[in-house]
């Protein structure tokens, strides 16, 4: 699935000027399996891009196509396939369920379309060093632990495209490394592409290109 920027422009982003190379205000395509990263400054527009592309907000202009569909036209059973097949996100706000376990916030997401099972899903807990959080509420975990649970409840889904806001802002260099090598393992077990928002940092990864916002 390609994804395409035509012209957007979210409408609090308006007064603020965006460069020649910015996906602001240009035609920019994201090509199936590719592997791109979105270098920003705070406060132009990371979490927008994000939630644009999901369809999640609508206060822009301009035009944002799945291969050749307008998101807009997207009816709520074109929206629940995309979303448990198709595009999966960690968020910059994690949107985990504070008062369910590491293991209930796993579940919800992995028991709608089963990929994992509960041996397998602790066994990725364990390579990012939280195995001991399973029966912990997430809402009293730190944010670090917070950001690796989010990490692998996004992989726990069939997609072509992941979408990664700001998803190593809490950890560690050994921990962020973790975490993109399963990301990339999962990438790449799928053929699917990955987006991923940055204040600068490339964490060293693989990717294809860069953009702007």
């Amino acid at each position: 699935m390609n994804i395409r920027f035509e012209q957007v422009m979210p409408f609090p982003l308006s007064s603020i000027k965006h460069g020649e190379e910015s996906i602001w205000g240009n035609k920019v395509r994201f090509d199936s399996g590719e592997k791109v990263i979105i270098n920003a400054r705070s406060g132009k527009g990371k979490s927008t891009f994000t939630m644009t592309t999901l369809g999640l907000r609508h206060d822009y202009s301009g035009n944002v196509f799945y291969n050749d569909n307008d998101i807009r036209n997207m009816s709520y059973e074109d929206w629940t396939d995309i979303r448990q097949t198709k595009i999966s996100a960690v968020f910059q706000d994690l949107q985990l369920f504070p008062k369910l376990t590491v293991r209930e916030n796993l579940n919800l997401k992995n028991n709608l379309s089963p990929i994992y099972n509960e041996e397998e899903l602790r066994s990725l807990l364990n390579e990012l060093g939280i195995a001991d959080k399973w029966d912990q509420e997430c809402g009293i975990l730190s944010m670090g632990q917070q950001q690796r649970v989010a990490i692998i409840r996004a992989l726990a889904q069939p997609f072509e495209w992941i979408l990664l806001d700001e998803p190593f802002s809490h950890l560690d260099e050994e921990n962020t490394q973790k975490c993109l090598e399963m990301i990339h393992q999962r990438c790449d077990e799928q053929k699917a592409g990955f987006i991923l928002t940055t204040l600068g940092d490339d964490h060293g990864t693989d990717y294809d290109r860069e953009q702007k916002l």
